[in-house]
């Protein structure tokens, strides 16, 4: 697919691709001269994939899961999801675009789904506060969440967040209340819940959609208490010509990436991604998360609810543990 915002590092790559489809395109129409230009092009531009996308820095990773053609929870929604439909509003304060909540058919059988969503054009992401949920929004999640357990549906959530909204107002409607209830409420929900970290999970904004059962992260996504830039602002004083260099340095020191989060055991799974990245193929990543997914949720429909909360419960209890060799 059109990669519409590459990142600084994917620039030149992205420029020779477009080259090279120019190039496809003329051969296509018959100018036939264009054919070993093309061939000359196309090795480069697989050896620069192969540099730009191989090896990865934890930091790059993170700009990769906060790709703006990356899929989003309305875009999984529309590509592994059936007869979706959306509810709106907390029944307190009023609607939160920032949360999409609703039911769904996945693969033949009704699932509750709540899922964090940034927006793409400016328009949309100014509509959906960028992706940070207020109270209206984990309260809106919440009442899906008791739906779900009502109705004896799996809850599937999608996280993808820079965090929950910090605004004086979102304060002042109980934001740390709304998430502190969405925890408790999913840490004891009677149903099988499958969390899915699709992008960016920052802070308790992605913590409220995230006590699960089974907890998935796709390969460049992230998850963390704090972002690495804010986590540089905070350790060190550096010149903006320096920033980077402690931005790169918190990023690699937080472990925020699937690898590390899976050899903590914070996550169960990772989800592979097409290479290079979910935005470069959305229907592949939809694809690759599918097969996953259902896996997931047919491992969890063989367990009673007495089981589902004991193993839940013993999953994240056990989480921030330290091994000290004697």
């Amino acid at each position: 697919m059109a990669i519409n915002h590459p990142l600084e590092f994917e620039k030149t790559l992205i420029s020779l691709e477009n080259e090279l489809q120019v190039l496809k395109d003329e051969i296509a129409s018959g100018d036939v001269s264009k054919q070993a230009d093309y061939a000359k092009l196309e090795r480069k531009v697989k050896k620069l994939t192969s540099e730009v996308y191989g090896k990865l820095t934890p930091y790059q990773k993170i700009q990769l899961s906060r790709h703006l053609d990356r899929p989003f929870v309305l875009d999984y929604l529309h590509l592994i999801f059936t007869d979706f439909v959306e509810l709106h509003g907390d029944r307190l304060f009023g609607d939160d675009p920032a949360i999409v909540a609703g039911t769904a058919q996945y693969h033949g059988q009704p699932v509750a789904v709540v899922g964090e969503q940034r927006g793409r054009t400016t328009t949309e992401r100014l509509k959906r506060n960028f992706g940070m949920p207020q109270p209206e929004g984990y309260r809106k999640a919440l009442r899906v969440y008791k739906l779900a357990e009502k109705f004896h549906l799996p809850l599937i959530t999608f996280i993808d967040t820079a965090g929950a909204y910090p605004g004086i107002e979102a304060e002042e409607r109980g934001q740390a209340e709304a998430i502190a209830k969405n925890l408790a409420t999913l840490s004891q929900l009677k149903t099988a819940v499958i969390a899915v970290i699709i992008g960016e999970g920052g802070s308790g904004g992605a913590l409220a959609l995230g006590v699960a059962d089974k907890v998935l992260m796709l390969e460049n996504a992230c998850y963390s208490v704090i972002s690495p830039e804010g986590c540089a602002s905070i350790l060190w004083k550096a010149s903006e010509e320096e920033s980077q260099q402690f931005i790169s340095q918190a990023a690699e020191s937080l472990k925020i990436t699937a690898n590390d989060l899976k050899q903590l055991e914070v996550i169960d799974e990772i989800v592979p991604e097409p290479f290079g990245g979910a935005h470069r193929n959305q229907k592949e990543a939809a694809e690759l998360l599918d097969t996953v997914l259902e896996r997931n949720l047919s491992e969890l429909k063989g367990k009673s609810i007495s089981e589902l909360l004991e193993s839940r419960y013993q999953k994240f209890r056990k989480m921030g543990t330290l091994a000290i060799n004697s």
